[in-house]
């Protein structure tokens, strides 16, 4: 890819509403969500990582690095991006870009990384996420490596936790996605979610992933 963009699949989360353990090994359509995420995403970037905490044997099946946490607590979405970004860095300095998607949104887009690089280079802004029906995605982003050390500061020594206070410091673009055959960033947080989700995929043929 033009562009150096790596990719990090967020799975940090505690899956309280599914009832604890890690909803994105859930099967959907016959294997885990998970498979579905990371197959969608690595189509899209150079490579992907998994953010995770716990033990990583439990990915190995998925030959993904697994990167815990960089700060404790279960801090959220944003020390998930922060621990992309500083894996980035480390690893694959040639990368201008880290893409992150949720991994309990198995239907998210297969053109979002394209997109998302386009509206940061025609806006101007350095930091993009995805739109859809009205509400803003903000896992689904586009953050510069060049701003690692002021994402750094704003989780470690400021305490800030909040994905969309972070992104109105710099400015981001939303990058809206039509929902016509569904809402393409529909994410599975309850029992009820997983069999919508398996509904939608057995209706659409198969297609929808």
């Amino acid at each position: 890819m033009a562009e150096h963009v790596v990719g990090i699949v967020l799975a940090g989360g505690l899956s309280r509403r599914m009832g604890g353990g890690d909803k994105c090994l859930r099967p959907l359509g016959g294997r885990p969500m998970l498979a579905h995420v990371v197959e969608r995403l690595a189509a899209q970037v150079d490579v992907v990582a998994l953010n995770a905490n716990g033990d990583a044997a439990r990915f190995a099946a998925f030959g993904l690095e697994v990167l815990p946490d960089v700060v404790a607590g279960y801090a959220g979405p944003l020390a998930g991006i922060l621990t992309g970004l500083e894996w980035t860095a480390a690893r694959h300095p040639q990368a201008r870009w880290l893409a992150s998607a949720a991994a309990d949104a198995p239907f998210f887009p297969r053109d979002l990384v394209a997109r998302l690089v386009d509206a940061v280079t025609r806006s101007g802004r350095p930091l993009a996420c995805a739109s859809s029906g009205g509400r803003t995605h903000p896992v689904f982003g586009l953050w510069p490596v060049a701003l690692l050390p002021e994402l750094r500061t704003a989780v470690t020594e400021e305490g800030l936790r909040k994905v969309d206070l972070w992104t109105g410091r710099y400015g981001c673009t939303a990058v809206d996605f039509a929902v016509d055959d569904g809402d393409p960033f529909f994410n599975v947080n309850e029992p009820a979610d997983l069999a919508a989700a398996e509904h939608r995929l057995s209706s659409a043929g198969r297609s929808a992933l």
